[in-house]
């Protein structure tokens, strides 16, 4: 009788994992397509100066994970960890530091800092845990208002328009633009009656030109700086990466990207060396927004 038990209790537990590992929320794999595991990518990140997960914006399995490694970094690196978000423009970097600080409650900090639609699902735990720890939050990205500028008419008409004030709200101007680049490459055709490929490519690097600029004014020696973002502005290590590494070519930049796919146990090859590990969820996933 007590060997049945235990054989039904074994049998039971594998049936359980077997279920589980055959229906997972989420794969992760690295830029070669082998499957790794979540433990990997925390022992890597923690030996990165930059660290980019690039999420999609609008999948929960993303901004779990980026909470989950929040909390892991933080864990490793204590006072030594740096957060900041595409989410967060430059110039409400003030509001951000009083709400953390807790000198304004929260209902200020959201009416002053433009948060996302999907702010309280999504970002609110990652601004939350940075105000607990004490753990500096940085607003990496443009004014929507300038890159909006550059979209309609150009860097150049930006660059003649702006005031001395304004300009500390992003890269000096003005900014080397790569068209070769395949994140900028693949802007040029677009059509907008409203926009050119081109100035919709050069509004999207100069966000990248912004964010890298912000980055590397805080981040100091020893530290790890982990920044949320659209995928797209670090994948293939364009984008920000690639600023970045023209400012400081030996920096140790750590990518992750996130992809949906109808099977995620084999990465799509489109999706090979997108980034250092690439997160694969099912592409029927809810969305937070």
């Amino acid at each position: 009788m007590k060997y049945t038990s235990l054989f039904f209790l074994l049998v039971l537990a594998l049936s359980c994992f077997s279920f589980e590992s055959d229906n997972p929320a989420y794969n992760l794999f690295d830029g070669a397509g082998k499957q790794v595991s979540y433990k990997n990518m925390v022992e890597q990140a923690t030996k990165a100066d930059v660290v980019f997960f690039g999420e999609n914006h609008d999948n929960p399995i993303c901004h779990w994970l980026e909470l989950e490694l929040t909390k892991d970094l933080y864990d490793a690196k204590k006072d030594n960890l740096i957060l900041g978000a595409e989410m967060f423009e430059a110039d409400v970097q003030v509001t951000m530091n009083e709400y953390l600080n807790g000198y304004i409650k929260e209902s200020a900090f959201k009416e002053n800092s433009r948060p996302w639609p999907n702010y309280e699902t999504d970002y609110k735990p990652l601004i939350n845990f940075a105000k607990e720890h004490k753990i500096p939050f940085i607003a990496t990205n443009i004014p929507r208002r300038y890159a909006s500028i550059v979209a309609a008419k150009g860097l150049e008409h930006l660059d003649s328009i702006l005031s001395k004030e304004a300009r500390q709200w992003m890269a000096s101007l003005p900014i080397v633009f790569d068209s070769s680049l395949k994140c900028y490459k693949d802007m040029l055709g677009m059509k907008d009656p409203s926009h050119s490929g081109i100035n919709v490519a050069k509004a999207q690097a100069l966000k990248d030109a912004t964010m890298a600029y912000f980055i590397l004014q805080n981040l100091g020696k020893g530290k790890t700086f982990l920044h949320y973002n659209g995928a797209y502005h670090s994948n293939n290590k364009e984008g920000i990466c690639w600023y970045l590494k023209q400012a400081r070519p030996k920096l140790k930049i750590m990518t992750i990207s996130s992809t949906e796919q109808e099977n995620i146990h084999v990465l799509d090859k489109e999706s090979l060396n997108l980034a250092d590990y690439i997160i694969c969820t099912p592409e029927d996933m809810y969305k937070t927004r």
